[in-house]
C-alpha cells in the first residue's frame, strides 16, 4: 500500500482476489451492522469507507473500493484513498483558480511587455501564484501526513473484512 509516497495526494493500490466479488461485496454488508468503527456505504460494486462524523475532522480520509468481477473465481478491488469528496473538490477548485490567475497574469504581462510598459507586478503576481500553489501543495503532503494513522485503520478494516471473506466456507 503506497501511503508513504511523497508524491501522490491520493494513494491507490490494487489487489486481486480469489473469490467472487459478489461475496466479498456481501461481506461488507454483513460487517456494516456488525460494527461501529466505520462508515460502510455499498453503491453497486463501489465500497466506501469512512469515519463516523464524531470522529472526522478537516482531512479525516476515506477509502474508496471497487471490486470488479474477473471471472467466478476471482475479482480485482481498486482501492483509493482521499480526503471527504467536498473537500478534495475545494482543494482542486483552489488549485483551478491559481493557475487561472497565472494564467491571466502571464498574459497581462506579454501584453504589457509588447506594448512597452512595465510589467514586473504581472510577474511578481505570477511568482506569488507559484508561492500560493507550493503551499496548497504542501497543504495537502500535510494533511496526508496526519491521516497516515487513520488510513491505516481503514485499510486494516478492509483487510479484515477480505480475511473474513479468505476462510473456508463450511
Amino acid at each position: 500500500m503506497p501511503i508513504d509516497n511523497d508524491i501522490a495526494l491520493r494513494p491507490r493500490f490494487k489487489l486481486e482476489l480469489s473469490r467472487n466479488n459478489q461475496s466479498i461485496l456481501e461481506d461488507f454488508e454483513v460487517l456494516k451492522s456488525k460494527q461501529s468503527d466505520f462508515i460502510v456505504t455499498r453503491l453497486d460494486n463501489h465500497v466506501f469507507i469512512k469515519f463516523p462524523k464524531e470522529r472526522q475532522h478537516f482531512w479525516s480520509p476515506q477509502l474508496h473500493l471497487e471490486i470488479d468481477e474477473i471471472d467466478n473465481n476471482s475479482s480485482l478491488l481498486h482501492g483509493l484513498f482521499g480526503p471527504n469528496p467536498t473537500v478534495w473538490t475545494m482543494f482542486m477548485f483552489f488549485h483551478f483558480i491559481v493557475a487561472g490567475l497565472f494564467i491571466a497574469f502571464g498574459i497581462w504581462a506579454y501584453t504589457n511587455s509588447s506594448l512597452d510598459k512595465s510589467y514586473a507586478i504581472q510577474v511578481s503576481l505570477m511568482l506569488l501564484m507559484v508561492i500560493i500553489w507550493v503551499v496548497l501543495y504542501f497543504a495537502g503532503s500535510i494533511g496526508k501526513a496526519s491521516s497516515k494513522n487513520e488510513m491505516r485503520a481503514l485499510h486494516d478494516f478492509m483487510n479484515r473484512v477480505i480475511e473474513i471473506e479468505k476462510a473456508p466456507q463450511s
